[in-house]
C-alpha cells in the first residue's frame, strides 16, 4: 500500500493535542456542560464596540486580511511606545510560538522549560525535533534560578518562562524576571509568555527593552479582551528577531475580522478595566468557596484559580471528574506536585453558583 512519505520526526510523534477542549468532552458526554471553567477563556466577552466593529466587518470577509497586520501593529506599538518593526501580529500566541521554535529549534536542540508549565510550547519544541529540559516548580512558582542554571548546563537556545504562570497563576516581579534575562547564558533567549499580563499586580512585567536581544514577550487578545475564538497574539521584541518571522510566518494567518476587532478592542480601554474588576472579583469568591470547603486557593495574578485539594493527584483527579458529572468544565494541572489542584477559570455569577453547588458533592463523591 502506498502512504506518504512522513519524516521520521513526524512518524515518531504521538497524533496528541496539548488540551483536549470541551467541546470534545461534550461529544463524549452527550450533552453540553453549564458552567464552562475550565479554558481561561473571558466569560465577559470582547467589548460592545469590539463587537459592533466585527459585526460590521463581516460582508469584507471575501478579502485577506492584511499580511503585514499595518494598522494593528502600527496601533500595539503606540500603545506600548515602541516602533512598529518591535512588534509581530498572528494567531494567538500559539502560532506565534510554533513560527520562534521553527526558526531556532532544530533536531536535537536544547530547550528548558518548567515541568508542568504551559503544554503548547512543549508540543511545538517536539513538533520540530528539540531536545525539551525540564526543571520542577519551587513553592508553585516557576524557578527562575533553576531555569538559568539548566540552560547554562546545556546550552539552551530557549528558556519559557509564563509570567503570570499558567496552570498555577503565581507570579514574579519584574525584578526578578530582570535579573533572570541577565543572568542567561550567551545566545540564549527568553520566551516570555505575559498572556495573563492585564490581570497581575503593576510591576509583574519587567520595562520592555526592545534593544535586548536576549527577550522575546508574547501577549494574547484571548484572555482580558475576550477574544479567545478570534486568534490574536503579539510578540515585541528586537527588531531583527521580529523581521525573521517573515521568514517562516504564515503571513495570511489573520481574518480581517480578527485585525478589525482587535484593533477596535485596543482602543476600548474602559472596558479593559472593567473586566479585569470582574475576574478580580470572580477570584475572589472562587477562592471564598474553596475556603468553605476546607481547601486551599493559591494567590492568584490571572483569570483562573488553582485550588489545592489538600491530597493528591489522583484525589484531584477525582474530584474533577466528579465535577464534570456535574456539568462543571474545570481543567488541573497536569504534573505533581502541582496536580494536587484542580483548576476553575473566572466565571459569572450563575456559573460560580453552579460550581458553588457541585463541589461539596464532588469532594464526598471523591473522597
Amino acid at each position: 500500500m502506498t502512504t506518504p512519505r512522513y519524516t521520521p520526526l513526524a512518524a515518531a510523534l504521538p497524533a496528541t493535542v496539548p488540551f483536549v477542549g470541551p467541546e470534545t468532552q461534550e461529544r463524549a458526554r452527550g450533552r453540553l456542560f453549564q458552567a464552562r471553567l475550565g479554558a481561561n477563556e473571558s466569560v465577559f466577552g470582547p467589548s460592545p464596540k469590539t463587537i459592533a466593529a466585527m459585526r460590521a466587518a463581516v460582508p469584507q470577509t471575501w478579502k485577506y486580511g492584511d499580511a503585514e497586520n499595518f494598522d494593528l501593529k502600527t496601533a500595539i506599538a503606540k500603545r506600548l511606545e515602541v516602533a512598529a518593526d518591535n512588534v509581530i501580529v498572528g494567531n494567538g500566541i500559539d502560532g506565534l510560538l510554533g513560527s520562534l521554535v521553527r526558526m531556532c529549534v532544530g533536531q536535537g536542540d536544547p530547550v528548558v522549560t518548567s515541568s508542568g508549565a504551559y503544554p503548547t510550547f512543549n508540543y511545538h519544541v517536539n513538533g520540530f525535533g528539540g531536545d525539551l529540559v525540564t526543571v520542577p516548580f519551587r513553592d508553585d512558582f516557576e524557578d527562575t534560578t533553576a531555569l538559568v542554571t539548566k540552560a547554562r548546563d546545556v546550552n539552551a537556545k530557549l528558556v519559557y518562562l509564563a509570567n503570570p504562570d499558567n496552570p498555577m497563576g503565581t507570579c514574579h516581579r519584574g525584578g526578578v524576571v530582570q535579573s533572570m534575562i541577565d543572568a542567561l547564558p550567551p545566545g540564549c533567549l527568553l520566551v516570555l509568555d505575559e498572556a495573563y499580563v492585564e490581570f497581575a499586580p503593576q510591576g509583574t512585567s519587567p520595562k520592555i527593552d526592545v534593544d535586548d536581544r536576549r527577550v522575546i514577550r508574547f501577549r494574547t487578545f484571548s484572555k482580558a479582551y475576550g477574544m479567545a475564538g478570534a486568534r490574536v497574539g503579539y510578540g515585541i521584541g528586537h527588531h531583527d528577531l521580529i523581521r525573521n518571522f517573515n521568514k517562516v510566518r504564515d503571513h495570511f494567518g489573520m481574518s480581517k475580522v480578527s485585525q478589525v476587532g482587535a484593533l477596535t478592542a485596543l482602543a476600548d480601554q474602559d472596558y479593559l478595566a472593567e473586566v479585569i474588576q470582574k475576574v478580580d472579583e470572580a477570584r475572589r469568591r472562587i477562592s471564598a468557596i474553596a475556603i468553605a470547603n476546607d481547601l486551599m486557593p493559591i494567590p492568584s495574578s490571572t483569570n483562573f484559580v488553582a485550588i489545592d485539594c489538600g491530597r493528591d493527584g489522583d484525589f484531584a483527579r477525582a474530584v474533577l471528574a466528579e465535577l464534570v458529572k456535574r456539568d462543571v468544565f474545570v481543567r488541573m494541572p497536569f504534573v505533581a506536585p502541582q496536580d494536587r489542584c484542580i483548576r476553575v477559570s473566572a466565571g459569572t455569577g450563575p456559573e460560580l453558583d453552579l460550581f458553588e453547588a457541585a463541589l461539596p458533592p464532588a469532594l464526598e463523591a471523591a473522597g
